[in-house]
This record gives C-alpha cells, sequence and structure tokens, in this order.
C-alpha cells in the first residue's frame, strides 16, 4: 500500500537530491559560450593578455569534468557517512556541499573568480556522488517489498526531470545568456534549501534504526508511520532475521565485502551493471544528439528546442518504468533496455556513415538516438541502484553502494574524458564500442543476475547463495536465522544440515 508518508519522503529526498545530481549533469551546456567569454575576459582583466586556446580548452575540460570527479570522491564517503550519521542524517549534512556549491556559482561573475566556477563544480560532484547512492538506499530500505522497484526508481526519475529542467532553464531566452548564466548555475541549492526544512519531520531508515542502532521502538514507529497500520510485527520479524544472519560478520568494509566468497557474485553483478550503465554511450549519444540533428537539416537556433524535446522523452519513458517494474520485474527491464540500446548504436553507425550519400539516413539517426535514450530511460538508467540495495543485506549494503557508486562515478568521468578521442580516431564507428559493451552486459544479465521483484532481502541473499556454490539443505521449512561466515553462508533450521 502507497501511503501518504512514503510518497512524502520519497519525493521530498528525490527532489531534494537526485534532482540536483540531473540539474548539473547538462546545466552547464547552454551557457557555455558564455562563461568562456568570462573566463576569457577575467584572464584579460587580471594579466593584460588574452587567454590562449590551449589553457582555454583545458579550464572548460575541469569545468566539465570537475563534476564526475567530485562524484567519485562523494561515492567514498557513503559508507562512512551512511553508518555514523544514518541515510536520513547524510542527505541532511549533504545538502551543506549543495548550498555551498550554488552560493559560489552564483558569485562567480560578480567576484570575477572561474576558479570558484570549477571548485562549486567539484563540490557539487561530492554532493551528487553521496546524494545518487544514499537516496536508493535510503528508499529501498523504507518501501515495502510489492512498491521497492517503483519507488526505487524515483529518484531516476528526478535525476531526468533535473536534466530537463536544466535545459528548459538554459534555453537562450530564459538564462540561457551572458546575464543569466550566474542565476542558472546559482539555482542548484533552492532543492537543498527545501530538503533541509522538511525532511527532519519524516522518519529515519526503519532498517538503520533496529539493525545498526538497536532501537525496535523507533522502528516500529516509523513502519508504522510509514504504512499507515499497526501491525508491522511481520516486518519487524523479517528484520530480525537478517540481524541474526549478519551477527557473526558485523558490519562490512569494502575490503571485507571485496574478499567475502559469499558475496562475490551479487559483487560482481553491480559492478557489471554499472560499468554497463555508464560504458553503454548514453553521454556520447546526447553529445553526437546535436550534430545528427542539425546534419538532419534542424536550424542551429531551433537544435536547443529539440535538447529539450530529447529530455522530455527521457522523463517521460522513467516515469514509465516507474509504473511497469512491479508487473515485469528488474531483469526484463534491464535486458530490453540494453538490447534496444545495443541495436540503435549499431544502426547509428550505419545512419551516419551512409547519411552523405542517403538523404534520408539522416532521420534514421534520429530515430535511432530517440530509440537508444527510450532503451537506457527504462533499464539501464534506473534499475541497477534498485538491483544493489535488493542484492546485498544491511551489513554490506552501504559498502555496496560505495563500489557501485565508485564505478559509477569513475566510468562517467572516463567515458568524459575518452570520447572525445574515440570521436576524433573512430567518428561514428565510435557507436560500434558502445553496442559491444551493451550486448557484453545484456548477456550477463541474462545467465547470472535473478529476478527480485516481491521477494523479501532475504529471499534474494538465498538464490545468490546457490549462485556463489553454497549449498543449503534445510530439513524443516521454519527458518529460524540465517548467518554469514567468513567461508560462505550456513542457514540454519531447528534441525539442518549444512554443507560449504
Amino acid at each position: 500500500k502507497m501511503t501518504i508518508p512514503l510518497v512524502l519522503v520519497a519525493l521530498i529526498s528525490a527532489f531534494g537530491s537526485s534532482f540536483q545530481y540531473g540539474y548539473n549533469v547538462s546545466v552547464i551546456n547552454s551557457p557555455a559560450p558564455y562563461m568562456q567569454d568570462f573566463y576569457n575576459q577575467t584572464y584579460l582583466d587580471r594579466t593584460g593578455m588574452p587567454m590562449n586556446s590551449g589553457f582555454q580548452t583545458l579550464l572548460w575540460s575541469l569545468t566539465v569534468s570537475m563534476f564526475p570527479l567530485g562524484g567519485f570522491f562523494g561515492s567514498l564517503l557513503v559508507w562512512p557517512m551512511v553508518n555514523n550519521c544514518g541515510r536520513k542524517g547524510t542527505l541532511l549534512i549533504n545538502n551543506l556541499f549543495s548550498i555551498c556549491a550554488a552560493i559560489l556559482m552564483g558569485t562567480s561573475e560578480l567576484a570575477k573568480t572561474f576558479e570558484a566556477i570549477i571548485l562549486s563544480r567539484f563540490i557539487m560532484g561530492i554532493y551528487a556522488g553521496l546524494a545518487s547512492n544514499v537516496v536508493p538506499m535510503f528508499l529501498g530500505e523504507m518501501s515495502p517489498r510489492n512498491l521497492r522497484g517503483a519507488i526505487g526508481i524515483v529518484p531516476q526519475l528526478f535525476i531526468t526531470v533535473g536534466i530537463l529542467v536544466a535545459q528548459i532553464l538554459g534555453l537562450n531566452s530564459i538564462l540561457g545568456n551572458a546575464e543569466g548564466w550566474p542565476v542558472l548555475l546559482g539555482l542548484t541549492g533552492i532543492p537543498s534549501l527545501i530538503q533541509l526544512l522538511t525532511l527532519p519531520f519524516f522518519p529515519e531508515s526503519p532498517r538503520y534504526l533496529l539493525l545498526q542502532k538497536g532501537n525496535e521502538e523507533q522502528a516500529r514507529q516509523a513502519l508504522r508511520r510509514l504504512r499507515g497500520w499497526d501491525d508491522v510485527d511481520d516486518e519487524i520479524e523479517e528484520m530480525f532475521q537478517e540481524g541474526q544472519s549478519e551477527k557473526e560478520e558485523g558490519q562490512f568494509s569494502v575490503l571485507s565485502l571485496c574478499t567475502f566468497r559469499g558475496l562475490r557474485w551479487q559483487l560482481i553483478s553491480i559492478i557489471v551493471m554499472m560499468m554497463g550503465q555508464q560504458l553503454s554511450g548514453v553521454n556520447g549519444v546526447f553529445y553526437y544528439a546535436d550534430r545528427i540533428f542539425e546534419s538532419a537539416g534542424v536550424h542551429r537556433d531551433s537544435i536547443q528546442y529539440v535538447t529539450v524535446s530529447i529530455g522530455a522523452i527521457n522523463v517521460v519513458m522513467t516515469l514509465f518504468a516507474v509504473f511497469i517494474v512491479e508487473s515485469l520485474g528488474r531483469r526484463i527491464l534491464l535486458l530490453a533496455g540494453f538490447a534496444l540500446c545495443c541495436a540503435s548504436c549499431a544502426v547509428l553507425t550505419l545512419a551516419l556513415n551512409l547519411q552523405a550519400t542517403v538523404s534520408w539516413m539522416s532521420y534514421l539517426s534520429i530515430g535511432c538516438v530517440i530509440v537508444y535514450i527510450i532503451g537506457h530511460a527504462v533499464g539501464p538508467s534506473p534499475v541497477p541502484s534498485v538491483m544493489i540495495t535488493e542484492m546485498f543485506l544491511q551489513s554490506s549494503r552501504p559498502a555496496a553502494f560505495m563500489v557501485g557508486g565508485s564505478v559509477h562515478w569513475l566510468s562517467n568521468f572516463t567515458v568524459g574524458l575518452v570520447f572525445l578521442y574515440m570521436e576524433a580516431g573512430l567518428g561514428p564507428y565510435s557507436f560500434l564500442i558502445f553496442c559491444a559493451i551493451c550486448l557484453a552486459t545484456a548477456l550477463y544479465i541474462f545467465f547470472i543476475v535473478p529476478e527480485t521483484k516481491n521477494k523479501t532481502f532475504m529471499e534474494i541473499n538465498r538464490i545468490m547463495a546457490k549462485r556463489n556454490k553454497v549449498e543449503i539443505q534445510e530439513n524443516k521449512e521454519e527458518l529460524k536465522d540465517f548467518c554469514t561466515s567468513p567461508g560462505g553462508l550456513v542457514e540454519r533450521t531447528v534441525s539442518s544440515s549444512c554443507q560449504l
């Protein structure tokens, strides 16, 4: 059952955090020429000499790449912060990064300092690195199992809304101009202020309260408020089973997670999915889109409106994924999404090579871009973070998000760094590399990743125990507890024999 407190906490945490991640991904695209003019003018005022093109390229590359680099460092903070400050506490503290960066960006022109913009992009990256991992974890732990997928996709939905809002506000006629760009950059602090004022009125993750703080009464109160009824004994019992299973292991660090045999395939799976998500070329397709539309005869002044419409398609398809993930399941969305991306990359390579000789090929290119964005929006973009929440138990989840987040941001940074060189060397054939990555990721998911729809965290863990070559033999149906040890997983019943 979807209750009002659950809806509100999902909307507030996703709007206050995930929205800003999306907003800052695309906010500097439209005003880039005006910002570069500001860099030049500031340098000229300081030194009396114009900036050479090489130095300007370096500064702009830093402005763009500091965001994913900050995201990587933000991911490294996930494990210590969520364990010490809680999920809600981490989100509230994280807002300080965003507000600080917004003030720096908004006042950079007045202060005549482009260094403040580059620094604030790094700070904003740290914010986004934390937000992109903590929000899915927070919402995944609060959701009932029949809504975990749908609520888990809400953060990704707000990321796409953030991208779209940045594209709309970045239009030349609104704020994407010489006077408006500092305001455009500074607006990012507003969602953080809203979250700071509203999120304290909502409960912390019940799983964190019970399993890490040991406070059953607060966990029950939080569950009652989120579920809308008083009888929460079944969920508390399931959490206790999870807690029993983890007593021997304690909280996983990243090192113990990477060396623990009982979670080997879960770890490999999230690394493959996170790499597949970023290395499948989504940033490359967005980068190429403007030129594809231009070559199809779209007027240069109209391209920004076409880009906005692509952003709108992204939002609509992610919203569609929210409604279908619980009926179709995670695996289907991932497989269908990567298959669509793979096919569109292959056809796009052909269309880009032939568009000089065959007139209608440029329209096929536009079709491929749209199909690719639809494919990525329904599966590869939103589902991997849901899977991290579901494939790990409470003790290993923060470390798993830290690993998954680090892989996500490093892959993002790598694509940003390498794609321009790939495009210069390979041209349209760059998309064949993305095609191969999509295919490889889809094959891995098909053979290894289980369906997690409507299963408890314990049930998913038992499925993965078999994948990790841990044999479980039960003589009684009634599960008493489920415990981990460094050598593998042992399931204990009233009378059971277990082989490792």
